[in-house]
């Protein structure tokens, strides 16, 4: 049996049989919605009745955080987040969120709670990993931003009334200045890495010369490259999860498709390694394994690289040659540096970085611009520090 009651101005509260207990009384479900008239309660009754005959309906009183998130997951975050966004999601969730949340009853979790949470993680001794220190401000961010998905769908579904993480302000994330080489340090770096595979030597002069991502180069097709004009067409970029394995994916942003110009010298070193690459194919025969896409940069068998690898053997070939350290993703920002040292226009540094917006060029590299300007300022010094006969 199942019935409305009006219970006020446009609210209606729903009520339907959910069977017996094992004293043979009969359980009732309730909830409470907001409808224009009687047809839309009916309507929101059946899918109440629905829910309950299949199995998907859990009282609001008896629903934990950590059930909630099974839901979440199944009904949106794994249909609707990028595979490696969902997998991030997951290993914060599991690492910290779950632990502090799970056991509890989603309606009852409230805005303060949430903000003890958010506070101890910037504590020594937050880290799952056993290091010692505490989190990164983007880290807590992070945190706080999977918190509000989740609580904005509860509310979403009606599961909750309200979130209690829409009143809590975005943590900041403090902004830590970018590690960049310098034009000789480049020149030190590119030095070691003649004698050097020439895979490697073509993926570090790509990050250098282009201002790629680093999945952007692993997505690389040759047919992705007019070498005859020196061109360039970033169309997608690689991934790698544990669940769904590799990933190719056009970028988030329109503008992250774009075009990008090679120097002649690049574009010659892309020939010859073209050659080297054809040669591996064939010599590999029936056992490659490209398919239909032929990568700039693969295994020995034409399958895609893992992109971690990039970072590992990035990490120990510049403890050899002795630089400074600075993450491969840092390449990026050295290539927009050099490029903004050598007075190239602002608009064309975002466009071959895939920027959706000068704006966010401008607020990465200020610090750049700040010493490009300071340079030409003092070409004045050097321009009025030759004397001048007076000619009167």
């Amino acid at each position: 049996m199942a019935y409305i009651e009006k219970r006020g101005a446009d609210s209606y509260r729903l009520v339907a049989n959910a069977g017996f207990d094992a004293n043979g009384k009969r359980i009732r479900r309730t909830k409470t919605v907001k409808c224009k008239n009687k047809t839309e309660a009916k309507k929101e009754l059946a899918k109440f009745v629905t829910e309950i005959e299949v199995g998907e309906y859990i009282a609001p009183e008896k629903m934990t955080f950590s059930k909630f998130v099974e839901e979440w997951k199944e009904k949106y975050a794994s249909k609707q987040l990028a595979p490696n966004t969902y997998e991030n999601y997951v290993t914060s969730l599991n690492c910290h969120i779950i632990p502090s949340f799970g056991h509890m009853r989603l309606d009852q979790i409230n805005s303060f709670q949430i903000l003890n949470f958010l506070d101890n993680l910037g504590k020594d001794g937050s880290r799952s990993d056993g290091k010692a220190g505490k989190l990164s401000s983007a880290t807590i961010q992070f945190n706080h931003r999977i918190l509000r998905n989740i609580f904005k769908r509860a509310v979403d579904w009606k599961v909750i009334k309200e979130s209690p993480v829409s009143n809590i302000q975005k943590p900041k994330v403090e902004s830590k200045k970018a590690q960049v080489y310098t034009e000789e340090q480049v020149n030190i770096l590119m030095s070691h890495l003649l004698n050097a595979d020439e895979k490697w030597k073509m993926i570090i002069t790509l990050a250098i010369t282009t201002g790629m991502r680093r999945g952007e180069i692993l997505a690389l097709q040759w047919d992705h490259i007019d070498l005859e004009k020196g061109k360039i067409y970033v169309k997608q970029s690689l991934t790698y999860t544990k669940e769904n394995g590799y990933i190719f994916r056009q970028p988030k942003t329109k503008n992250s498709i774009r075009t990008i110009s090679l120097s002649p010298n690049v574009t010659e070193q892309l020939k010859q390694f073209k050659l080297l690459k054809n040669k591996e194919k064939l010599r590999v025969g029936d056992k490659w394994e490209g398919q239909e896409r032929f990568l700039l940069f693969s295994t020995w068998d034409g399958k895609p690289m893992y992109p971690t690898s990039i970072t590992s053997w990035w990490r120990k070939k510049i403890n050899e040659i002795g630089l400074p350290h600075i993450t491969f993703h840092e390449l990026r920002h050295t290539s927009a540096t050099l490029l903004i040292n050598q007075g190239v226009h602002m608009k064309t540094i975002s466009a071959r970085l895939g920027h959706s917006k000068i704006g966010t060029t401008m607020d990465l590299y200020g610090h750049a611009l700040d010493s490009a300007d300071e340079a030409a300022a003092n070409t004045f010094d050097r321009l009025f520090s030759t004397p001048h006969k007076n000619t009167i």
